[in-house]
């Protein structure tokens, strides 16, 4: 029984050696820093679909004849540094290191190169302020197919560790949610309530005072009561042969829910703090990972013009 086991465990372990020889970079690699690739980037074009090999063809004949008309103005190729890493591909000006351009990986959905020319690669992200898809076309030094899969390993990572940080809770942190939008709305109908009452109450007394004024009965309810009515909390007097105390401290004004208690937040009483849009990043997250990242290799030069940048 010992050895069946130990032969299981030795096949896993060679299991695990073949699928990370299937990646070109180490796990750590992608999590802890970022590999970097330079490349010349003829530009970015909204396209109609998050994936498809004739969309990203398109665009690239069309940044292509773009270049190509620039180029005959006199304007070069501007060069890039790419960085990519779990956190997503970075679009940096090699000598500056200013970012121009950063997609997240969950917002990639396609990636591809030129199987007949090893420099072109191309990938499509979702943008971030427009939500129109962007398909971004770059030249790089014959390592056109490295990259793209480079952006696929990272992308596998970066799902991986979305599913472990939480991407698994994204049902119950929406019921939480909506729980706690319920929460606040009652305490704001509770306030309105708390205020309509008073309003009743004042107008009940001076519908009660008798017209000479005076000492009157206080007026009572109903049930022979006498009305509810916030009153301040006492303040002890200072002796007349001492100095006056200090006034006490105001406490800090907590925001109470219609129990009496300190309204639930599921996002600040963890061990971590959450920003306060979690819930719709988490749902965007998903719907990217969900969707998935598409690698192919691909024909992008149809005559010989597109084979030239």
């Amino acid at each position: 029984m010992n050895d069946i086991w130990v032969i299981q465990l030795l096949h896993l372990m060679m299991l695990c050696l073949f699928l990370d020889k299937s990646w070109m970079h180490t796990p750590e690699a992608l999590a802890k820093h970022f590999i970097a690739y330079n490349a010349k980037f003829l530009g970015n074009t909204e396209v109609d679909q998050p994936k498809g090999t004739e969309v990203v063809r398109d665009a690239v004949r069309k940044l292509k004849f773009q270049r190509h008309i620039k180029k005959s103005e006199g304007q070069k190729i501007p060069k890039v540094e790419l960085q990519i890493s779990i956190y997503g591909v970075k679009i940096l000006d090699p000598k500056t290191k200013d970012v121009q351009h950063n997609c997240q990986l969950h917002r990639i959905s396609f990636c591809a190169d030129d199987k007949t020319d090893k420099r072109i690669f191309t990938f499509i992200c979702k943008d971030s302020e427009s939500n129109k898809h962007l398909c971004y076309v770059f030249d790089s030094e014959k390592c056109a197919e490295e990259i793209t899969l480079t952006i696929g390993q990272a992308f596998d990572l970066a799902y991986k560790k979305f599913l472990e940080s939480g991407g698994k809770d994204v049902e119950t942190r929406k019921q939480i949610g909506s729980l706690q939008k319920r929460i606040q709305e009652l305490e704001t109908e509770n306030s309105e309530l708390k205020k309509h009452l008073q309003t009743l109450e004042e107008q009940l007394l001076i519908a009660q005072v008798p017209p000479g004024g005076g000492n009157s009965k206080v007026p009572t309810d109903i049930f022979d009561m006498v009305p509810f009515s916030p009153v301040a909390p006492l303040v002890p007097l200072p002796a007349s042969n001492a100095s006056p105390p200090p006034p006490p401290a105001r406490p800090a004004e907590i925001r109470k829910d219609l129990f009496g208690a300190e309204p639930f937040d599921p996002f600040t009483c963890g061990a971590a703090d959450f920003p306060p849009d979690i819930q719709s990043r988490l749902d965007e997250m998903q719907e990217g990972f969900k969707m998935g990242l598409t690698v192919e290799g691909t024909v992008f030069s149809l005559d010989p013009l597109d084979g030239r940048c």
